[in-house]
């Protein structure tokens, strides 16, 4: 789940993401030499038996795997992975109480990695690791990972949730092109549904989806600083700019046409068959909006191909027109919970364009390693997006929810995910939507 990240305007992306044809690698080193580079020097670490936990399973957890027995193989260490699922974090802190920690962890919530750095449960990463990142990165990844002024998390695997999936034979029959701006999206909407098309599939059961939809258009209409204060919540979430935003959004909910089963439908529909029924035969929707991880749920359930049937378009811009000028992330950041060269040397090479080669060879994966060239990356749409994560100037934010105390962003059926779900059932309630929000971000702690 994951903020802005300023890239090339949104318009030349939308026309790259939507050609077919093979996209030139045009980020990083060139050829497999640049991928190998990382991993030379790694001494030998025979006999030392290290513990990662991450959020991995199934062919995720198998890619990952991989990636460790190669470091394995380097260096002579044995390194054993655990799952913790959806609920890594509250596994790592039940670890951490019970005094018997993992030695790495990689964690999808900056604001809990936050929280364990100022715990003192985190350690800071190693000088050799502050200069992988400083070489390799640009700096708005590197301030990411940093706690007041120290360096405890590099971004292992990133996710681009800026990208919206659409279906090229919906789009084709009711004669639209991809939009640039909320003006447009809602146009071809009603063109869709004029059309007998249902325009928009909403996996509104998983209520991060929601999220995901509110934080893409408050960023495009409130911009980067004001983002990043309410995502503090140095801001109310009855600011103006949230009533703003939390309008837009009604837009398109409070139009039972434009979304597939209507509210009813999409609080029943799950992240996974939301992507899965925009390109099934027949569909049931034009698009679906989430993350560059959509792919992965489009090949595997159903027989669309991606750069042909399915393709990505940014999120639309703001309505006053434009491109929006921004990526939404998530991702799983690496960290240490001790000190010891071991676990230093692994998150070094987790950093690497080494490690990172061996996963973005089989798809499902990216990373902001600039190093790491496009040509590893299995087919063009991977690869540019790719390039937007490689592009990203220094300003880089996570996903709001993420950055926020659990507690209120990220807790299935409460906070933040539960009333947005509510805004789903009655779009109208803007102001008391905002209120509720309010209310339960007043009852955690911020940072």
């Amino acid at each position: 789940m994951i903020g802005g990240i300023a890239v090339a305007t949104a318009a030349a992306l939308a026309l790259a993401a939507c050609s077919s044809s093979a996209a030139k690698p045009t980020g990083g080193a060139s050829g497999s030499a640049g991928a190998t580079a990382g991993a030379a020097g790694l001494p030998s670490l025979r006999g030392q038996h290290l513990t990662v936990l991450a959020e991995w399973t199934g062919a995720e957890q198998t890619d990952f795997q991989a990636v460790l027995n190669k470091f394995d193989a380097l260096t002579g260490a044995s390194v054993s992975y655990q799952s913790g699922g959806s609920n890594t974090g509250t596994v790592l802190q039940t670890k951490i109480a019970g005094g018997s920690p993992p030695d790495v962890a990689l964690l999808p919530e900056p604001g809990l990695i936050n929280t364990l750095a100022q715990e003192g449960d985190l350690k800071p990463l190693s000088p050799a690791i502050q200069q992988e990142v400083a070489a390799d990165y640009g700096s708005g990844w590197e301030s990411m990972g940093t706690v007041n002024g120290k360096l405890y998390s590099v971004v292992y695997k990133a996710s681009n949730k800026t990208t919206f999936w659409y279906n090229t034979a919906e789009f084709g029959q009711a004669g639209i092109a991809p939009p640039t701006n909320w003006t447009q999206f809602l146009a071809d909407c009603q063109t869709l549904s004029d059309s007998g098309i249902t325009p928009v599939s909403i996996g509104g059961s998983d209520g991060w989806t929601l999220a995901d939809w509110f934080q893409n258009i408050y960023l495009s209409e409130a911009g980067p600083a004001m983002y990043d204060k309410l995502a503090h919540h140095r801001i109310p979430w009855t600011d103006p700019s949230v009533i703003k935003a939390l309008t837009t959004f009604g837009q398109l909910l409070g139009n039972p046409k434009f979304v597939a089963g209507g509210d009813t439908g999409a609080l029943q529909t799950s992240f996974n068959n939301s992507v899965t029924q925009t390109f099934t035969n027949p569909p049931k929707a034009a698009m679906v909006f989430e993350g560059d991880f959509s792919a992965t749920q489009i090949t595997s359930t159903t027989t669309a191909k991606i750069g042909s049937d399915a393709k990505f378009f940014p999120f639309p811009g703001p309505a006053s027109g434009g491109s929006s000028n921004f990526v939404q992330v998530a991702g799983d950041m690496a960290t240490a919970l001790n000190s010891n060269a071991a676990t230093m040397e692994l998150i070094q090479y987790l950093a690497s364009p080494a490690a990172d080669a061996i996963w973005a060879h089989e798809g499902g994966y990216l990373t902001p390693n600039k190093l790491v060239p496009l040509s590893d990356y299995p087919d063009a749409t991977t690869q540019q997006e790719a390039q937007m994560l490689i592009s990203a100037g220094t300003n880089v934010d996570f996903s709001l929810d993420d950055l926020s105390p659990a507690a209120f962003g990220g807790t299935v059926g409460a906070g933040y995910w539960k009333d947005m779900q509510d805004f789903l059932k009655d779009p109208s309630n803007v102001q008391a939507t905002a209120r509720q929000l309010e209310a339960d971000a007043a009852k955690v702690t911020w940072s």
